[in-house]
């Protein structure tokens, strides 16, 4: 962090920087650093620091607790209380997410701002592609770049902040530093031998491996994966099959309307989540259509539900914060084809069948998942503190009801708690409670490094939000070597593709030498996504054979190249000149004050100014008389 900051970015007077180090290394801090010391030398006072909604809290806890610096955070609600005004002039420090200021009318509120600092997080988001059409080269902007557009000549200083900078297209990576330093790179052989010469003033990246303590020791320790399969009872097989059997239904007959597609995806992964939260949004769904049985004018509106969601992009939603994912989802999940009160009878039948089911498998107590951490997971855990995700509110329930009634004691985090009282939950399961049940809130600016086991009890279908998950233990300050146990059933669709594909990454792991893998379980397969294969095994799009084909196919030659790529480690400065940053240290610990210096120092002082004190049995000193 010192040589990113003081070698590197404020080396330049004008800093337009990428720092673009490894996640987990510690870019927040670099941030706050350079805005520290700009802040001391005059020249930052306003400040914008843009970030995923999901990270937005995040940012403010850290720049409150780290730097003891007050940001306001700008949303919806905002924008709307200061009618008639510019936001953006009532203070001068201000957090915001990326997708919310992409929108046009709130991106134009930013052309009359000024800004002496601008720090973008995720900053690979401001994407824009070039390509070749009638001999002319030509290029698409998103509308997260045409923010970064905006804000590069409304600031003097910008701080771009990203693990992914580059996936391996140059002329991508060109037009993204672009907004940095406008025209720096304009042909992109200059950047070309920009990296290959490990040396230019725009950038720095250094990889986890390659960072070590001053004794020699790396910072980051190793990360180990492993899967905990389970089987299903057969009631649960007769339930997820039930279930699965109504989700490909309905997805034939909806395969036009993507809001209606989506919400059964959320029903098909409440199923593999746990018996309780596929009961509860069995009983949610059933008593919506029983409200359209009352009132069936609400059929039609109905249909319109999924309106303002329907033009939501997967990486939009992903990136949200997880109250605003839920309250989405929540809208989405009681959408129905249904046109009319027989159709609507109809899928109450199907419901009340599968609710039955539902019940059968509850009768049973404890089910087989359950059992599964239990034996495999807990049996082993002593007095080690354990980390458990899952997707739902409801498995969450689920899970501390029967943790607590083993005699675990357990606190939780979830989208619907403030960031005050996640805090709190942080300090009580580093302080008290040896178990933590979380949802992906606890993956969105909370700090759990004094853990490093950690249960996947669901396995979200999109990887990034595996990556977030493994970075809240395996971070800076991590002491130990970090343990990942996935849950997964041998019985499901998705388990067969999930359990396959591990088992692949663990053979790579092996025959590269690198824990890395796991990074990049969503691009392992050539042009395939990982919830798109989930998709196509639950609805016999493509046989389970096939799909597991596909995934033997990819050899390590392959992997190695994807990691290159995906990590870009063509662009990493490996040499960290560790000989003169120790010789800074001593230096800078010979010249500090110690304690013993300045409380001589006052005292000599004091009592030649006259002053009367005298020291007490407790090392403190009673001050009789102060000089005037």
């Amino acid at each position: 962090q010192i040589e990113a900051v003081y070698h590197y970015a404020l080396e330049s007077p004008r800093i337009r920087f990428l720092i673009a180090d490894d996640a987990g290394a510690g870019k927040t801090i670099m941030a706050g650093l350079i805005f520290k010391e700009l802040e001391y030398r005059k020249l930052a006072q306003r400040v914008l620091i843009v970030a995923p909604g999901h990270l937005k809290y995040q940012w403010q806890r850290e720049m409150k607790e780290r730097f003891q610096e007050s940001f306001a955070i700008v949303d919806r609600a905002r924008i709307e209380s200061a009618w008639g005004e510019n936001v953006w002039e009532e203070r001068d420090r201000f957090i915001t997410s990326i997708d919310f200021i992409k929108q046009d009318e709130i991106r134009a509120t930013l052309r009359s701002a000024h800004w002496d600092l601008v720090i973008v997080d995720e900053a690979h988001k401001l994407s824009a592609y070039a390509y070749q059409s009638y001999g002319r080269t030509k290029v698409d902007k998103t509308q997260r770049y045409q923010v970064g557009e905006v804000l590069s000549p409304r600031t003097n200083h910008l701080l771009f902040l990203t693990a992914t900078p580059h996936r391996g297209d140059e002329q991508n990576f060109r037009l993204f530093l672009d907004l940095l330093r406008p025209g720096f790179f304009a042909k992109p052989e200059l950047l070309q031998e920009s990296i290959r010469s490990k040396d230019n003033p725009v950038f720095v990246r250094r990889l986890k491996e390659d960072m070590h303590k001053f004794n020699g020791e790396q910072i980051f320790p190793p990360r180990h994966v492993h899967t905990v399969p389970f089987r299903l009872t057969e009631p649960e097989l007769l339930l997820y099959n039930g279930v699965t059997r109504y989700v490909q239904d309905y997805f034939d007959k909806a395969k036009e309307n993507r809001s209606i597609t989506f919400a059964l995806m959320i029903l098909q992964r409440r199923l593999t989540s746990s018996t309780h939260a596929i009961y509860r949004s069995l009983k949610r769904r059933k008593a919506r259509l029983e409200e359209l049985l009352e009132l069936p004018e609400r059929i039609r509106q109905n249909r319109e539900d999924y309106l303002r969601a329907r033009d939501i992009s997967d990486e939009e939603l992903q990136d949200m914060a997880e109250d605003e994912r839920v309250e989405i989802e929540r809208r989405l999940e009681h959408l129905t084809i249904a046109e009319n009160i027989d159709d609507v009878r109809a899928e109450i039948a199907q419901l009340d069948g599968l609710i039955e089911q539902a019940e059968r498998v509850r009768a049973q107590k404890v089910e087989s998942k359950l059992v599964g951490l239990r034996d495999k997971v807990l049996a082993n855990l002593g007095d080690r503190k354990l980390l458990i995700f899952t997707e739902f509110r409801d498995t969450l329930d689920y899970l501390i009801e029967n943790l607590r009634a083993w005699g675990y004691s357990v606190t939780t985090i979830h989208g619907q708690m403030s960031m005050d009282a996640r805090i709190e939950a942080e300090h009580t399961f580093r302080d008290e409670a040896q178990i933590m049940v979380a949802t992906e809130a606890a993956g969105e600016g909370i700090n759990l490094q004094f853990c490093s086991l950690m249960v996947n009890y669901d396995i979200p279908w999109n990887p990034n939000r595996l990556e977030q998950r493994m970075g809240r233990i395996h971070r800076y300050g991590q002491n130990y070597e970090v343990h990942i146990w996935n849950m997964i059933s041998r019985d499901t669709r998705e388990g067969q593709i999930l359990d396959r594909l591990f088992e692949k990454l663990g053979l790579m792991r092996e025959a590269l030498g690198s824990d890395r893998v796991f990074d990049i379980i969503g691009e392992v397969i050539p042009g395939a996504r990982l919830d798109e294969l989930l998709k196509d095994a639950i609805f016999n799009q493509r046989r389970i054979e096939e799909i597991e084909g596909t995934i033997e196919a990819v050899d390590e030659r392959a992997t190695e190249g994807t990691m290159e790529r995906v990590f870009s480690l063509g662009l990493a400065t490996r040499h960290i000149d560790y000989t003169g940053l120790r010789k800074e240290s001593l230096t800078a610990e010979e010249n500090r004050l110690v304690p013993e210096y300045v409380e001589d120092y006052f005292l000599r002082a004091f009592r030649r100014l006259e002053g009367e004190i005298e020291p007490r049995p407790d090392g403190t000193y009673a001050v009789r008389s102060v000089p005037y």
